[in-house]
């Protein structure tokens, strides 16, 4: 259990020379180590690695690519025994998702190659029999997901008797995709007098409750994320752009084709939005992969496979079926609708930016959702800088940099090749001016390089007026209300809208509100008086969002029809 007098969580940084050799690790982990190209110690390595070689429970704080794993694999290793270990596992790892089991397993592997450790994952979607065969002849870590855990205890193919050490890691995952139960169920299998450590991204209560159930006397650390010395820019660079729905796919190939990602993990909220935006994206030109639950196994490993073998770019995921996942190569994420917790956009943008890499974090966020993006600026205190989205001028502009850019690195290269081409160059000069020959080559090169110029600008989106403009421009308004017929022209501040259907369509006021409502970040105490005709109908909005509502509702729908919308021509 705690002690009365628990320490305070503190941040932690390293401020002088500290090798992994300082920290008592045996020679051959010290040559794995080495050989995989690691230096120094992290912070929560360094927190972490001396407790948990004394023996001590651990609770620590840590976000994804910290280098937690390694922070509690090594010791594991390092208590291994020369010799005699039998055929049980004297340490059990648990983690929410297949492919973190996976990725755990591999580092494991690494680190443990001098020592000849045998580590096993076991999770769900594997042929069982190939577990049991490994279990039969014997191993020292076992790294699984609780429900195939579960699964092999019950089984009797998992003995736990010998266990010196659980790791929980990802344990807020865990509680969120419903293993509090199956945590609860291993755990007792376990022996009283193991090594407890526990890991998590966040600390909810329910997180603060397992560690008091089952760790004595934890250390506790917790490790922030570095923040930049004054003057100097974040790691992760955090972008939003405020766009209407119908334009969000539109807007987010025009922010990847301005940001040239390596790879890019996009977050999107359902299984449907995958699908749909995987499909746009790859149409304009992009390898997009999508992953989400309604996958199976077998497609959830080609997917992975590809985006590791660099023939994908885009991962198009779900929170859920992204849990786990550590691409060492991403350098953008996307959140294609505004997370609906801060703790949520932390963890998602943690995924960038590591080992003191640059990272771009991008949101995409509707008028309606700016407000939870002003929630989270100041519940990160994070320099998320509002952007206007790039315009077609912009992306021809990039276009013809990279172009350039390609054809700078190909004058640098020495290229035997090239001279073939030097008879085309100097017949043609004996026509055309050598600029104007150049000048043709790079057009050519430039079109050969797939740029597609857009003709269509995204509109820009509509927000909601601050309620104290709300306010006044009431006051303002007075006459008569919603419905009634209005013989002059729109109230101060508001312009009439002309909307293709009518009372014949069956519309009420109701609706039109609705639609205009659903579609922007308007909502029905903004929108002014409605007049409904037989064949059309008039609505009444603030000026400033007269082109944001037109282009909104001509994407969508009203009473299941498209209609047209245009200002009212006097």
């Amino acid at each position: 259990m705690f002690s009365d007098e628990e320490p305070q969580l503190t941040e932690k940084t390293i401020t002088e020379q500290f090798s992994f050799a300082d920290l008592g690790l045996r020679p051959e982990l010290l040559d794995a180590l080495a050989e995989v190209g690691y230096e120094e110690p992290t912070a929560i390595q360094r927190e972490a690695i001396p407790s948990l070689l004394e023996g001590r429970d651990l609770l620590g704080q840590a976000a994804t690519g910290t280098g937690k794993t390694a922070a509690f694999s090594l010791p594991i290793l390092h208590r291994l025994p020369d010799s005699d270990r039998g055929d049980t596992p004297s340490a059990l790892i648990l983690v929410p998702t297949r492919e973190l089991a996976l990725q755990v397993s591999e580092a494991l592997h690494r680190y443990g190659r001098h020592l000849k450790a045998r580590i096993l994952p076991i999770y769900g979607g594997q042929p069982i029999g190939r577990q049991l065969r490994a279990l039969e002849r014997g191993v020292d870590v076992v790294v699984a997901t609780p429900g195939r855990a579960l699964d092999h205890i019950g089984r009797g193919t998992l003995v736990l008797d010998t266990v010196r050490t659980v790791v929980l890691d990802e344990a807020d995952e865990m509680l969120d995709m419903g293993f509090a139960e199956d945590i609860e169920a291993i755990i007792e299998e376990v022996p009283e007098n193991r090594q407890t450590v526990l890991f998590s991204a966040t600390m909810p209560d329910r997180i603060e409750g397992i560690a008091r159930r089952h760790l004595t006397d934890p250390v506790r650390v917790r490790i922030a994320r570095t923040s930049p010395a004054p003057g100097e820019e974040p790691k992760v660079r955090q972008n939003a752009y405020i766009v209407a729905r119908p334009y969000k796919p539109a807007a987010l190939g025009r922010v990847l084709d301005m940001e040239s990602p390596t790879a890019a993990l996009v977050f999107c909220r359902t299984r449907e939005e995958v699908d749909q935006l995987t499909e746009t994206l790859n149409a304009r030109g992009y390898r997009a992969e999508a992953l989400h639950g309604g996958m199976s196994q077998e497609q959830r490993d080609r997917v992975m496979a590809r985006l590791r073998g660099g023939t994908a770019d885009l991962l198009i995921a779900t929170d859920v079926a992204a849990r786990g996942l550590d691409i060492e190569h991403l350098t953008h994420v996307v959140n294609y609708n505004v997370p609906s917790a801060t703790e949520t956009y932390v963890h998602r943008i943690g995924r960038v930016g590591r080992a003191g890499r640059e990272g771009v974090a991008i949101t995409l966020v509707e008028p309606r959702e700016h407000r939870m993006l002003k929630t989270i600026q100041r519940s990160t205190s994070g320099p998320i800088s509002v952007e206007k989205l790039p315009t077609v001028a912009d992306l021809r502009a990039r276009r013809v940099e990279l172009t350039r850019a390609a054809l700078h690195e190909a004058l640098k290269e020495e290229d035997d090749d090239r001279e073939a081409f030097r008879v085309v160059v100097e017949s043609l000069a004996e026509e055309f001016d050598i600029m104007e020959i150049a000048l043709a080559a790079v057009k050519l090169a430039h079109e050969a390089s797939g740029a597609v110029t857009e003709e269509e600008e995204i509109p820009e989106p509509v927000l909601r007026p601050e309620r104290s403009e709300r306010r006044e421009r009431r006051g303002r308004r007075g006459g008569p209300g919603r419905g009634e017929r209005r013989g002059r022209g729109p109230s101060d501040g508001m312009t009439r809208l002309f909307v293709g259907i009518g009372r014949n369509a069956r519309v009420r006021p109701q609706d039109l509100v609705g639609a205009i409502a659903g579609e922007t970040a308007l909502s029905g105490r903004d929108i002014g008086a409605i007049e409904i005709a037989d064949r059309f109908s008039l609505v009444e909005v603030p000026e400033s969002t007269a082109d944001g509502v037109i282009a909104a509702l001509k994407k969508s729908t009203i009473k299941g029809r498209r209609t047209v919308v245009r200002r009212e021509r006097f």
